[in-house]
C-alpha cells in the first residue's frame, strides 16, 4: 500500500521563528532584524541537526542577543500557534481512507516536545516520525528517507513525500520517492487526486 509522508514545518504547522523574540523586542521588525543580525537561520539549522541552543548562542558576540538566542527553547511555543488547517483536512481525509501516513521533519531535539504542547496530535497521527534533531541527519540527506523507511517498513517507491522546500522534494527523489513541492492545501489536494490518494 502506498503511503503519504509529510513535512510538518510549513506544511501543517505554520512556523514564524520572529514571533520567538517579537514581545520582547517591541515589535515584528525588532524581531526580524535579531533573526537577521544573529545568522539565525544558520544556527537554527544546525539545531535541527542535533546541537544545543544554549551552546550555539554562545556563539553570538553581542552578549545582549546572545542571552536572547539562548531562551529561543523556552519561547518555542510561541512560533508555531498556527496549524495549516487545509492540509489537516488532508491528512485526515487519507487517513479515514485507510492511506498509512508518516512524517519527516527537520526539527530540533529540544524544541520538538515544545511543539508537541502546542500540537499534541502530532504525536498521535503519524504512523513513524522521524525529527531530524533525534537522529543527527536532516533533509535532504538520503539517509533520512532511508530511515523512515526502514522504520516504517515500506519501500522509497512506495511513498509520496510532501514538503514546502523542492530541495527537500529532490532529495525524496533521489532515494526512490515521489515527491509534491507543496505550496498550498488545495494545489495539495489536486496532486493527491491525480495519484489516486483522494
Amino acid at each position: 500500500m502506498r503511503a503519504v509522508v509529510f513535512d510538518i514545518g510549513g506544511v501543517l504547522i505554520d512556523w514564524q521563528p520572529h514571533l520567538a523574540w517579537t514581545e520582547i523586542l517591541g515589535s515584528e521588525d525588532a524581531a526580524r532584524a535579531f533573526l537577521e543580525r544573529t545568522d539565525f537561520k544558520v544556527l537554527n539549522a544546525r539545531g535541527d541537526n542535533g546541537e544545543s541552543f544554549v551552546d550555539l548562542a554562545q556563539e553570538i558576540d553581542d552578549p545582549q542577543d546572545s542571552n536572547l538566542f539562548a531562551e529561543y527553547v523556552a519561547l518555542y511555543t510561541r512560533t508555531v500557534e498556527n496549524p495549516i488547517q487545509g492540509t489537516w483536512d488532508l491528512l485526515g481525509r487519507l487517513k479515514e481512507v485507510g492511506t498509512p501516513v508518516h512524517a519527516i521533519t527537520n526539527w530540533s531535539a529540544e524544541t520538538w516536545p515544545e511543539g508537541l504542547k502546542v500540537h499534541p496530535r502530532l504525536a498521535e497521527v503519524f504512523g513513524t516520525v522521524i525529527v531530524s534533531g533525534q537522529e543527527g541527519v536532516m533533509k535532504p540527506d538520503a539517509r533520512i528517507f532511508q530511515l523512515l523507511c526502514e522504520r516504517a517498513g515500506i519501500a522509497p517507491e512506495d511513498c509520496t513525500f510532501v514538503d514546502d522546500g523542492l530541495h527537500n522534494v529532490e532529495g525524496a527523489r533521489a532515494v526512490g520517492m515521489d515527491g509534491i513541492h507543496f505550496t498550498t492545501p488545495k494545489a495539495l489536494e489536486i496532486a493527491l487526486i491525480e495519484r489516486g490518494f483522494l
